[in-house]
């Protein structure tokens, strides 16, 4: 009997990997379980020698982890593409945020802005830079912990905007969704998958590399694909 697949993996794909993994558990027997935290917290454990079976992050940190020698670049998967989107506490008026000119003014006027650690916030900051009101706006910036939802500050009344990917606004309670960011200025995160090295860490043997090749098959499959536009996401 195969050991249970440990994985790794960022907030933003936690709800995508938890029903891919019971779907493919229901369909093979094999059993899988991905361990959600902040995308820059994960790079840090894998770097740090921890082991996993497999490792999603966005393509840029699997990359790294792949140059560093600490997962198989023969392996790697690209998952999904996500989109940042904004939102608004419940009950709060939604504003127009359908063209760059309209975002750019919805921002200038909400009292607190709330953004994520992860690259999505990285790209958010050089957006408002670009339009050249970082400085401006700077002491009206909230971000979220790494690994507290956008989403949870809203709901909790301590920002009045927010953004963060699509997938980790879904489903919060307590906050309306406003809709993605205009396509002129849509910020994209592709989400990779890639199987660790054992021998890199000095453990004998493979991490059953068979049965992760399988998951990782099933994951990157045409099946999945419902499923990814389900969580707010469209496959890679």
């Amino acid at each position: 009997m195969t050991n249970p697949i440990q994985g790794l993996c960022s907030m933003a794909t936690r709800g995508l990997l938890d029903e891919l993994v019971a779907t493919y558990a229901q369909h093979t027997g094999v059993p899988a379980s991905f361990m959600a935290i902040g995308g820059v917290e994960a790079a840090r454990r894998v770097s740090a020698g921890e082991l996993f079976d497999v490792v999603v992050l966005a393509s840029e940190a699997i990359d790294k982890l792949v140059a560093a020698g600490r997962l198989d670049a023969a392996g790697r998967i690209d998952l999904v593409r996500s989109g940042v989107a904004a939102a608004v506490p419940a009950g709060a008026s939604r504003p127009d945020i359908s063209t760059e000119e309209a975002l750019r003014r919805a921002v200038w006027a909400a009292p607190r802005i709330a953004y994520s650690t992860g690259p999505s916030g990285v790209a958010l900051m050089a957006l408002f830079e670009r339009w050249g009101i970082a400085g401006e706006i700077g002491s009206r910036l909230v971000q979220a912990p790494p690994g507290v939802p956008v989403g949870s500050l809203l709901a909790r009344g301590e920002a009045e905007l927010g953004f963060q990917q699509l997938s980790e606004l879904i489903g919060i309670e307590g906050i309306e969704l406003v809709g993605p960011l205009p396509p002129e200025v849509q910020i994209t995160t592709v989400f990779s998958a890639a199987p660790a090295i054992p021998a890199a860490l000095g453990i004998d043997g493979g991490a059953q590399p068979e049965a992760v090749r399988a998951l990782l098959a099933f994951m990157g499959s045409a099946e999945s694909a419902d499923t990814k536009r389900r969580h707010g996401m469209e496959p890679a």
